[in-house]
């Protein structure tokens, strides 16, 4: 099939038309979901995970997508299983390198918020402070924030993704942005 017919197809079609389209064996369907979904996939995991394994890692969530696909609940809604899927292979990621003694480095949130007339330094230096940030505050309240705040997941998806109730993610946001708030004014940012 041309590639513009795929994109046309898959442009025009649900997930859950795409998903039962893979579940019968159409690969090209589940293409169309890869390229829906796969910069916030790889989004969520440069944010939990080192960035030079960022292509295994986005391969590795696809995978067991489309493995996973035949089992899918009809309910479910695609978006959030698959950030849970992701969230899972951040999470092996990462006890991974925890078993074999390997400090994770976390790389570059990009603060969208940043106005036009930073200067690259600038740029740098908060990223770097944010990147920090989020690395001082443990991977619950680290998850919560960068799927609430910077990927713009709604509590109610984040308590699915993670299987928490919605107000065990408002605690945990409410209590990671007061860390921030203190990291940052420890560091001599005032917000």
């Amino acid at each position: 099939m041309p590639e513009k017919t795929i994109n046309a197809r898959a442009e025009n079609c649900s997930d859950l038309e795409l998903i039962r389209a893979c579940q019968k064996g159409d690969t090209e369907a589940f293409r169309g979901l890869y390229r829906r979904h796969q910069q916030r996939v790889r989004a969520l995991l440069h944010h939990l995970c080192d960035p030079t394994t960022l292509d295994d890692l986005v391969q590795e969530v696809f995978l067991r997508a489309w493995k996973g696909l035949p089992k899918m609940r009809g309910s479910a809604k695609f978006s959030t299983w698959l950030y849970r899927i992701a969230w899972n292979v951040g999470a092996d990621y990462r006890r991974q390198m925890a078993q074999n003694n390997h400090r994770i480095q976390q790389q570059g949130v990009w603060v969208e918020s940043m106005e036009q007339t930073t200067t690259p330094w600038q740029q740098i230096h908060c990223q770097d402070l944010v990147r920090r940030g989020i690395a001082h505050l443990g991977e619950d309240r680290a998850v919560v924030v960068i799927l609430h705040d910077l990927q713009d997941v709604s509590q109610a998806e984040i308590a699915e993704i993670l299987r928490v109730p919605v107000g065990t993610v408002k605690s945990r946001l409410f209590h990671a942005r007061a860390m921030l708030r203190q990291f940052f004014k420890q560091e001599g940012v005032t917000l």
